[in-house]
């Protein structure tokens, strides 16, 4: 997948070598690629087009995790669509294997039935034969002559014999009538069964078929989960490299900051993970704390202070005065600080004043030193806690040294608790509720988030 940005003017100074790269992208793998961070540029010139690079993995990286995010949730479409036709799908097995066992046991009972009919039968035909034997017999006795009557014996005799012959005849006939009731009901039955098992087997069928329609949409679904999941790993694959470009741009642009022994990337997050061990707090937020206050120690200040009386200064070059340098009360201790570590105060950039006003009337200093940018009191309230962890002089330049100071000052600014806070803390103090702490303290969490993914891409 390609996020193509298009070259920006400013780059058509580079060498020839990067004069035919006809985007970013192009420009950027060609860096990437190589060795050297940008042969026959001066440092500047090189950040800036490192920073650019970084700049363009990072939203590639972000891009690409919005595209991971999308195919996540389709994938979880898909399993939820899978899972729901499984369910189906056992569902009708289930029901197809009771109607089955149902029209088992119709069976049975029709099977039962047709036995009971065919006894039932037997007994009507046996019960038929009984009264023909009856009828015939009174028959005989009816068409017998009064004399051989009187011959045979007692004529009470005779009539007793005639009504029990019809006495039979009704019994026999009453069981005909009942036999003949209960096949009719048995063939009622009979007929009603088969009509049940008839409707139950076209039940089956129609669950068969739905059962198979299921079990086809099943197999779609599931090859397109595969698709997808193919599609989810490429994009892993893409945002891990885009990352991994992020990184190795931004582990360049550590090796061009201006401070000597500077750490590349790698090295940064080792000490930041050392940092963290000491003293808990997370390795990502001292990484965004340092690169807020001097872009990683690229810019550890602008300003010089001249006036030990007003705290007054100019710039690096001595073009221009700078107001407001550094509170005169801190001057002593500044003075201190550099001659023990063998430098120059007069020659020791320090940040300039930001211009703030209240009411007409200036407030705030500059005069913060180093990657860390400790002002030198709040810097002598740390420098024996880090001396006492480093076994030396604690030096606010160093940007090891910086680091640890970093990581126990917020600390102590709460950040195991509220990371938020504790930023605030340490760009305004006890003042830290204000508008300005606030939007100082969300970009550190901002650079905090970037750094983590950065943390991950390389393996840490």
């Amino acid at each position: 997948m390609k996020y193509k940005i298009l070259l920006f003017s400013l780059l058509v100074f580079l060498v020839p070598a990067f004069v035919a790269a006809e985007d970013l992208e192009a420009l950027c793998a060609q860096i990437s690629s190589s060795t050297a961070s940008c042969q026959n540029l001066s440092s500047a010139d090189c950040r800036a087009t490192l920073e650019k690079c970084a700049a363009y993995y990072d939203a590639q990286s972000a891009e690409i995790a919005k595209d991971l995010t999308k195919t996540a949730a389709q994938k979880n479409t898909l399993q939820n669509a899978v899972s729901g036709l499984k369910k189906k799908i056992t569902s009708l097995e289930g029901q197809i294997n009771k109607g089955t066992l149902m029209v088992k046991g119709l069976n049975l009972q029709i099977n039962d039935t047709a036995v009971s009919i065919n006894k039932t039968e037997v007994k009507i035909e046996d019960s038929q034969q009984q009264i023909i034997g009856i009828l015939r017999a009174i028959y005989r006795e009816d068409k017998k002559p009064s004399l051989v009557i009187l011959l045979e014996g007692d004529l009470s005799d005779f009539f007793s014999n005639v009504a029990h012959l019809e006495n039979l005849n009704a019994k026999v006939s009453d069981l005909l009538e009942s036999t003949t009731n209960l096949k009719e009901y048995l063939q009622g039955q009979k007929t009603k069964m088969d009509s049940e098992k008839t409707q139950l087997q076209k039940t089956i069928q129609i669950q068969n078929l739905q059962k198979k329609e299921n079990e086809q949409n099943k197999k779609q679904q599931e090859t397109n989960l595969k698709l997808t999941e193919a599609q989810y790993q490429a994009q892993q694959k893409e945002k891990a490299t885009a990352d991994k470009n992020a990184s190795a741009i931004k582990a360049r642009i550590f090796e061009l900051v201006g401070v000597s022994n500077a750490p590349t990337f790698g090295q940064a997050v080792e000490i930041a993970k050392y940092v963290s061990g000491l003293t808990g707090v997370r390795p990502a937020l001292l990484l965004a704390v340092l690169t807020q206050e001097s872009s990683l120690g690229k810019n550890v200040g602008q300003c010089y202070v001249t006036d030990l009386a007003t705290g007054s200064g100019t710039n690096l070059s001595g073009t221009a005065a700078r107001q407001r340098v550094m509170n005169p009360k801190s001057i002593p201790t500044f003075i201190t600080l550099t001659e023990s570590l063998g430098m120059d105060y007069k020659k020791t950039p320090v940040s300039c004043w930001i211009p703030m006003y209240s009411g007409g009337v200036p407030y705030g200093w500059g005069g913060a030193m180093g990657p860390a940018q400790f002002i030198a009191s709040t810097w002598s309230l740390y420098k024996e806690k880090v001396a006492q962890i480093i076994g030396m002089v604690a030096n606010p330049w160093n940007i090891r040294n910086a680091f640890l100071a970093s990581g126990l000052l917020l600390k102590d600014n709460g950040a195991l608790t509220s990371e938020s806070v504790a930023a605030a803390k340490y760009y305004c103090g006890g003042n830290y509720r204000r508008s300005e702490c606030k939007t100082y303290a969300n970009s550190v969490l901002r650079y905090a988030a970037q750094y983590e993914a950065d943390i991950k891409a390389i393996g840490g």
